[in-house]
């Protein structure tokens, strides 16, 4: 499959920097990189008009790193609750979605939206997780989503707590084979029949 040019206007992950002519496939050039503005295609035209806009694009992705690594120091060590049924095992009914965690962390007062939440699998089970969190290319924080059936049990987690139901309630030990095989009071080399001489 052929690729295309494109020069791209802000950093990308696993891509390049800003300014870097790169290679990438004709769809994810059209579906992500041109839509989203985070390149234009590589022509001689479009590489003289980024020339000349170069130090005005510079000077507007730092202004907007500036800006994200400020929120950062506001709200570092967010933590956001997310409320959900779930079973007896921990098991969700359903999952938690980065558009949930959006959600949530806009409730906190951080303003974002779910293409900036980076969830590899949706959250499945309750307690603690992780979730990264681009507010630009080059700066990302770490947000923990509390996974919780309520408010209390979300504070318990919050505390360290282990929530399941199944830690409430400790399983006797199972006898073991040598166990089933003797009789309570008996002697087992007695209760064996006699050799004749």
């Amino acid at each position: 499959m052929a690729s295309v040019e494109v020069i791209l206007l802000q950093r990308v992950d696993k891509l390049g920097q800003m300014g870097e002519v790169v290679k990438v496939k004709p769809g994810f050039a059209r579906n992500y990189l041109l839509p989203q503005k985070k390149a234009i295609r590589a022509s001689k035209d479009n590489l003289t008009k980024f020339e000349q806009q170069r130090a005005q694009l510079e000077a507007q992705n730092i202004k907007r790193r500036e800006e994200a690594e400020r929120v950062v120091e506001r709200v570092a060590g967010l933590s956001v609750v997310i409320i959900r049924q779930a079973g007896e095992s921990g098991s969700l009914y359903g999952s938690v979605s980065s558009r949930d965690v959006a959600e949530a962390c806009t409730a906190a007062g951080l303003t974002i939206n779910r293409s900036q939440v980076v969830l590899v699998h949706p959250i499945k089970t309750l307690g603690l997780t992780e979730v990264r969190v681009v507010l630009h290319p080059e700066v990302v924080m770490t947000v923990t989503a509390n996974v919780a059936r309520s408010a209390d049990e979300a504070t318990r987690q919050a505390r360290g707590e282990r929530i399941s139901g199944m830690e409430e309630t400790e399983e006797p030990a199972a006898p073991s084979n040598e166990d089933l095989l003797e009789l309570p009071g008996e002697d087992p080399a007695a209760a064996a029949p006699a050799q004749p001489a």
